[in-house]
């Protein structure tokens, strides 16, 4: 673990504004907190680049761009630490430029790619997990959000992985913005609700199709969002929120439904928890390390027992939960685990 404290933190990240994800939103509050503490933070994203979409998927745009302008940015940030965040092309790049000088540097495993390529493409598990494994190698720490995910990966031979749990931002999150009267939000309860994107990779179809009384509500974009509006009339898809707008649907529903098999955390399972409503989930990477064992959802591989069995589950212990996350916390295992060099030396 770093003893010293850096001046200035450089953080690499394909995925920026304008996707709304638990990535964007975990490095833009731990650069917050860093800077909260006295510290520089500079952010290398595809905001500085022309892009392109990616195939298959338009509202993730990748970076068209060589490698000379990114070094040369990487320079003129004058960190003296830095934090690649993403496999993608800047973090590609970034990577190059800290092996060929000599510069340590962290990365993390905030997807679970190797799944999310085989949900949409028949590209081998063992083929994806080399290329990962091979990214990450150099890095002095690869951070991750849970000790499930940490030991996923160690069984895949990862060597240098070591946690970083995320926080959630309790005053914005908040069981306060729950409407008062017999029904919170404008819909028929109980009140079912997803958040995240709306995409194959995300196993939403497991909650769509789930057979609930009162109402599904969706929040968020994605590929797959046309195509379920039109097969699934009778769920509520609001596209993406933010803000007072999210944290007031999060509160206003009676349960989060998670179906995803393939998240490394679930950013959005702290989310409902911070405003007081219990979840249903799987028993995978994510849930399990969110909410294990505590009285405030229901793991179970029937979702739909799941769902119904949480509507049961006390607000009160939800929140309480959620107040042992904190960004606070995180930003300090983030700075444990980011090297920190003498530029002068270099």
């Amino acid at each position: 673990m770093s003893d010293v404290r850096p001046r200035t933190v450089l953080i690499v990240t394909d995925a920026w504004h304008p996707q709304i994800n638990g990535v964007v939103r975990s490095l833009e509050r731990v650069g917050e907190e860093l800077v909260r503490r006295g510290m520089a933070v500079k952010f290398l994203t595809p905001a500085e680049f022309k892009t392109i979409p990616l195939p298959g998927y338009r509202e993730i745009r990748l970076s068209r761009t060589l490698a000379g302008p990114v070094h040369d940015r990487i320079e003129a940030a004058g960190a003296d630490a830095i934090h690649i965040a993403t496999e993608g092309p800047l973090g590609l790049m970034a990577r190059r430029w800290c092996l060929k000088r000599g510069f340590p540097f962290s990365t993390a495993y905030h997807t679970q790619f190797p799944e999310y390529l085989r949900a949409r493409l028949p590209v081998p598990l063992g083929w994806s997990y080399r290329y990962m494994r091979w990214f990450h190698a150099p890095a002095r720490h690869c951070l991750v959000g849970t000790p499930h995910l940490k030991q996923l990966l160690e069984g895949q031979g990862f060597t240098n992985v070591a946690l970083w749990p995320k926080g959630v931002d309790t005053e914005l999150f908040h069981p306060g913005k729950r409407a008062s009267g017999s029904a919170a939000l404008p819909y028929p309860p109980p009140v079912f609700l997803y958040v995240g994107r709306v995409a194959v990779e995300k196993n939403i179809e497991a909650f769509v199709d789930l057979d609930l009384p009162g109402s599904k509500v969706v929040v968020g974009g994605g590929p797959s969002l046309e195509r379920l509006r039109d097969t699934h009339p009778k769920v509520h898809f609001l596209g993406p929120r933010q803000g007072e707008d999210l944290a007031r649907l999060y509160a206003g529903s009676d349960v989060f439904v998670f179906p995803s098999r393939t998240d490394t955390f679930g950013l959005v399972l702290l989310e409902a928890l911070a405003s007081g409503t219990p979840v249903a989930a799987y028993p995978v990477t994510g849930p399990i390390d969110v909410i294990g064992e505590a009285p405030v959802g229901v793991l179970n591989e029937d979702l739909r027992a799941a769902a119904l069995a949480a509507l049961a589950v006390s607000r009160q212990a939800c929140r309480d939960h959620a107040l042992r996350f904190s960004w606070e916390a995180s930003a300090d295992q983030f700075l444990a685990h980011l090297p920190v060099v003498d530029r002068t030396a270099i």
